[in-house]
């Protein structure tokens, strides 16, 4: 049995990971909070905190289920405390990436984030088909990252992963650097960005008299098929005059050079702001 201390333990994150590993057999939880607010949550869901001197020492697994800009300090605090062998698991890149985490050698860092439930899936119950984010209800794929350590705790580490963001579609493994490409660059600054000028677009149609709904109906119909083309859902190209709006619109919407922000001074950036404020 492996002793796995969810740091956190009563915030959102941490609630979630507790409620996907609390029956698992294979694993004796310890549950840790710092403040009396978020003991006394625990508490309130018949959950006994266990002291952070108490998990630090008996800890196989360290999981840090609290904010970016918490993940540094604590890692700094508990770190050169933890028995050699232990893994410690975030759920973001940030901290990782950003050079919070300290070095031990005989210890690992393991670092894991779900992609969220595809837009194109196979998912027939209705509650499924509407859970967008992935609370254990439709399929997604995650990513996996071994940061250190040895390679036998790689399986370790996606075991856990796969529990705390099942059920699972797809597990891809990849790097610390390649997560922080995914997130926060291709996931926030790329797409998000473009999604929220699309909403905004829709706004401005229908400030131009566009009703609404309508609007709506008609960009996220768009939208569907758009996607499907572009993303090989679909046996399909684009019209040979959307493609032609496309490569126009782009001189005015785009800045040619956009692309620099895959770039790893940018993307250090990026990830230097969240784990100094908490915004990811």
């Amino acid at each position: 049995m492996m002793n796995v201390a969810v740091f956190g333990a009563a915030g959102s994150m941490g609630t979630r990971v507790t409620n996907a590993l609390e029956d698992d057999p294979g694993y004796r939880m310890l549950y840790v909070e710092s403040g009396d607010a978020g003991q006394a949550r625990l508490r309130e869901r018949g959950i006994e905190p266990t002291s952070q001197e108490e998990a630090v020492g008996e800890a196989d697994v360290v999981i840090f289920a609290v904010p970016d800009t918490v993940v540094g300090p604590l890692a700094r605090e508990i770190v050169p405390s933890l028995k050699a062998g232990t893994m410690v698991v975030t759920l973001d890149p940030a901290a990782a990436y950003g050079g919070e985490l300290p070095e031990r050698e005989d210890i690992s860092y393991f670092v894991t984030h779900p992609a969220h439930p595809p837009i194109y899936n196979d998912e027939t119950d209705p509650e499924a088909r509407r859970d967008y984010f992935g609370s254990g209800k439709a399929k997604q794929a995650i990513v996996n990252a071994l940061m250190s350590g040895p390679e036998e705790d790689y399986a370790r580490g996606e075991e856990i992963a796969r529990k705390l963001w099942g059920p699972v579609l797809r597990s891809h493994r990849v790097t610390v650097e390649q997560m922080a490409i995914l997130e926060p660059v291709l996931s926030e600054t790329v797409t998000a960005t473009c999604l929220t000028i699309i909403r905004e677009a829709v706004d401005e149609a229908a400030e131009r008299g566009v009703p609404f709904e309508a609007a709506r109906d008609f960009v996220l119909g768009h939208i569907n098929v758009e996607l499907a083309i572009l993303f090989d859902e679909l046996d399909w190209e684009l019209s040979a005059g959307a493609q032609m709006a496309v490569e126009e619109a782009k001189k005015d919407i785009f800045q040619p050079d956009w692309k620099k922000v895959f770039e790893p001074q940018s993307i250090k950036e990026s990830v230097g702001k969240i784990t100094a404020s908490g915004l990811a």
